[in-house]
């Protein structure tokens, strides 16, 4: 009874955490293509070419999704909290 439990719960926070990180690592991966997109076109092999703007976009994309990943975050962890008299009864 304890295993299924456990395991819901490490299946909603697993789940939580790919959707708190899928925007940021969407928009690295995206902004990685283009810049090995445009590397390879013109034949600029700098290193830092590719860093800079990775870390520009996912600042930005922190600073525009970070309300909602922090939603997302908040609402899990009262999910959790609440179930907590719940689980004492088992």
């Amino acid at each position: 009874m304890y295993e299924n439990v456990v395991l819901g719960i490490a299946n909603e926070a697993v789940l939580t955490v790919l959707l708190v990180a899928a925007p940021i690592l969407g928009a690295a991966l995206i902004t990685g293509l283009l810049i090995s997109i445009l590397q390879a076109t013109t034949q600029l092999q700098e290193i830092t070419l590719v860093f800079v703007p990775k870390i520009i976009v996912v600042f930005l994309v922190l600073i525009i999704f970070g309300p909602w990943m922090l939603n997302v975050l908040t609402a899990f962890t009262l999910d959790l909290y609440s179930s907590i008299p719940g689980l004492i009864s088992l």
